[in-house]
């Protein structure tokens, strides 16, 4: 049965994690909880951990146990100059425009950060929907519920036509357990959590194939 949609990570997948974007949000995000929060350094770094292995997101934790504005949190942790980390890649470019499928974006960030980040990347005509942190909303990625939320927007009933790509092993595993296909972006070999895996964009179309 071929794979007619795939569902893009979006932070450390669409762009490598030796940018430091991400790690500059993960700071942004200490600094949220200490400046609005009133925590310290160690308290913010240990609780945006706990609350990500928890819930899914640092999002979620908080959510649950302050009273945050969802909205401010989101603008607050994502405002950094984009163009100063990331840089379009031609090749995962050309990749991606290839594709046969339908291309989303499913992350646990907002919809705003994705769509900065993709025309950064000069990718943002290549991907007609995200599906946010709002859209899953009450949940979060790797939780089932998620991926039922993704795949609404995706127009899909069967998640053997799906694939999902992401560099954490915990969503890959979870899109296979769902009968979904998963690749792994990142380094090694996927070790059960996915069908395969990459780090050059060149590689997915021949995996695309295995799998099909």
């Amino acid at each position: 049965m071929p794979i007619t949609t795939i569902f893009f990570d979006l932070d450390d997948t669409m762009y490598p994690s030796s940018t430091g974007l991400w790690q500059a949000i993960k700071g942004r995000i200490n600094k949220y909880m200490c400046e609005r929060l009133g925590m310290n350094d160690e308290e913010s770094a240990r609780l945006r951990e706990k609350y990500f292995m928890q819930y899914g997101t640092t999002l979620r934790g908080l959510q649950a146990h302050h009273n945050i504005d969802t909205r401010d949190f989101l603008a607050y942790v994502h405002d950094l100059p984009l163009n100063e980390y990331l840089v379009p890649d031609p090749v995962q470019r050309s990749v991606i425009a290839s594709l046969p499928t339908r291309n989303l974006i499913f992350t646990n960030a907002d919809a705003s950060h994705a769509q900065r980040v993709l025309t950064t990347l000069k990718l943002i005509e290549y991907f007609p929907a995200v599906v946010d942190v709002h859209v899953a909303a009450p949940h979060c990625k790797p939780m089932p519920e998620s991926f039922a939320a993704a795949m609404k927007v995706a127009g899909e009933s069967d998640p053997a036509r799906c694939l999902m790509i992401d560099d954490l092993t915990r969503t890959t595993r979870a899109a296979r357990e769902l009968g979904m296909f998963s690749i792994l972006y990142g380094e090694g070999p996927p070790d059960g959590a996915a069908h395969a895996s990459f780090t050059d964009w060149k590689a997915l179309p021949d995996i695309l194939n295995r799998l099909n």
